[in-house]
């Protein structure tokens, strides 16, 4: 089983956002089975618009958009993923981080099912917003680009 400890950064480098988004994402995964990850579907919503996100589709019906931010020099990317395909039949059962939030780890009991590199910075500490943007609707409530321009 692949399990990692939880991460500690200095308080005036984090102010507990990147251990937040941490937790918003493993209680929408955690439980769940990962059918597909797309990079750059365009979504919308109510509160941010339409922007550019990585969607995670679950096997319960739910989409996790994880949206990058970008405040001035605060920011949260995320680069690249990488997808495990011989263990995505196997439930998640946690989220992790390693070498400074900037490794995430999507794991289940065989392993990692999902890989994130993610980029990030508080920017001048806590003025400006970082973390991901993230939103769970059900795949009958998802709202892509081409079906708002109809």
């Amino acid at each position: 089983m692949s399990t990692y400890p939880p991460e500690t950064l200095d308080p005036d480098y984090d102010d507990g956002t990147m251990p937040s988004n941490v937790d918003t994402l493993a209680e929408a995964v955690v439980g769940q089975r990962i059918v597909t990850v797309e990079k750059d579907v365009r979504i919308h919503d109510r509160y941010y618009g339409t922007r550019n996100a990585t969607v995670i589709t679950l096997d319960n019906g739910k989409r996790v958009a994880l949206s990058d931010t970008d405040d001035c020099c605060a920011y949260t990317e995320l680069n690249a993923f990488l997808l495990h395909p011989e263990r995505v039949d196997h439930i998640i059962t946690g989220v992790g981080t390693t070498d400074g939030f900037t490794r995430w780890h999507i794991y289940a009991d065989m392993g990692d099912v999902l890989e994130l590199e993610v980029g990030w910075s508080c920017g001048n500490p806590f003025y400006y917003g970082y973390g991901f943007n993230i939103t769970v609707e059900s795949v009958a409530d998802a709202v892509i680009e081409s079906e708002v321009s109809r």
